[in-house]
């Protein structure tokens, strides 16, 4: 008998109606203000059948069709445009393949971040830790990274997931800081100089729950950083720890999310530009050294950033996004947003694989940064 749900980590769909092998469904938005496009579900008793999928609220099926995982989530690919029809796509599901998912991305869910840990649970150079809980009692997690006694030349601010959807960004944080614990010539320096402290999951409760986490009435974790104070557990933890934990010494921070859907400036890598003229500069240097390592994984050109004033990139007046907020604190030379597309990235196929590689490549740059410093 088929059976469609969303009764797992990340799960997100509504099923309107079930007509022999088409499926009608459209993305759950809950509390999200505004149209999103993230859903993700799961198939079971379908197996050698094969099912169309037809959205019925809004696009919600991006630049390589769905990603697809035949072994209940353990490995993922994306189906294709050509099976891509509008806003439905068809997939024969494999014989004996009784845990399908589907999503319109690639999941990076606490479950993964837990391989990461047992992958480097003997390093000296990670130290796992809880920054707070949740609204929903979930541990939020904290990771020490580098040199870890507190005499760090350089100290360095990682986010991901403050839209709880952009799941391939955390794929390029988890490659940093594996450059970082195991890496290169560079990583070796890094591990030297900085103590790195990073946050995977800000809107935990929304990467878990399988929210859109984007436009989260009545605003999102991104947007939490005003000056009349903070709704979240998180964003709160993040302002009370931060200027203490700086010292003077926080050098750089980058805020890692993924874009639009599908389309123009969205299947490219690009940094989103603030309106202070000096961290400005100081991010474009920055990029400059982050064109030049990123040949062979994900390509990244600096034309492709989007300076403040145009298309979206406008909001001015007190901070409230998490860079521009941070960009506050005395001795921060460089405080970024970066979007990496869930799919293509200038023609290339954005997989965990290459998104780890962009991150490493992030992390090689930062090594050449924090030299010029």
């Amino acid at each position: 008998m088929l059976n469609l749900d969303a009764d797992f980590a990340g799960g997100n769909i509504v099923i309107d109606q079930i007509q022999g092998d088409t499926i009608s469904l459209h993305q759950d938005l809950r509390d999200t203000s505004r149209d999103w496009f993230y859903w993700s579900l799961r198939v079971r008793g379908g197996a050698g059948r094969t099912l169309t999928f037809r959205f019925t609220a809004s696009p919600a099926i991006g630049a390589r069709g769905p990603a697809v995982s035949d072994d209940g989530g353990q490995t993922w690919r994306w189906l294709g445009i050509e099976q891509v029809d509008g806003q439905s796509f068809w997939y024969h599901l494999p014989a004996g393949a009784d845990d399908v998912r589907l999503s319109f991305t690639i999941p990076y869910l606490q479950e993964h971040l837990a391989r990461f840990l047992q992958r480097h649970a003997h390093s000296p150079y990670l130290r796992p830790d809880i920054l707070c809980h949740s609204d929903k009692g979930r541990p939020v997690e904290l990771l020490r990274a580098g040199r870890l006694d507190g005499r760090a030349a350089h100290r360095v601010f990682l986010t991901s997931r403050h839209h709880a959807c952009e799941s391939i960004a955390t794929y390029s944080l988890e490659g940093l800081l594996e450059e970082v614990l195991t890496g290169s010539q560079e990583g070796g320096w890094l591990r030297d100089n900085v103590e790195f402290l990073a946050v995977p999951f800000v809107d935990k409760d929304g990467v878990e729950d399988g929210d859109q986490g984007k436009a989260r009435h009545p605003h999102d974790h991104w947007e939490d950083y005003g000056p009349e104070g903070s709704l979240y557990p998180t964003t709160r933890a993040i302002r009370e720890l931060l200027p203490a934990w700086a010292e003077g010494r926080l050098r750089f921070y980058l805020d890692l999310h993924c874009p639009w859907m599908r389309g123009g400036r969205h299947e490219v890598i690009h940094f989103v530009e603030g309106p202070d003229e000096a961290l400005t500069a100081q991010g474009r240097r920055f990029c400059q050294l982050l064109e030049g390592e990123s040949h062979g994984g994900l390509p990244y050109f600096t034309r492709n950033n989007l300076p403040f004033g145009v298309e979206w990139n406008t909001m001015s007046g007190a901070p409230r996004t998490s860079e521009r907020w941070i960009g506050t604190i005395p001795g921060v030379a460089a405080s970024l947003l970066v979007e990496i597309p869930y799919a293509t990235a200038s023609g290339a196929e954005v997989t965990i694989t290459s998104a780890r590689a962009f991150g490493r490549a992030i992390a090689r740059a930062l090594y050449h940064y924090l030299l010029g410093l």
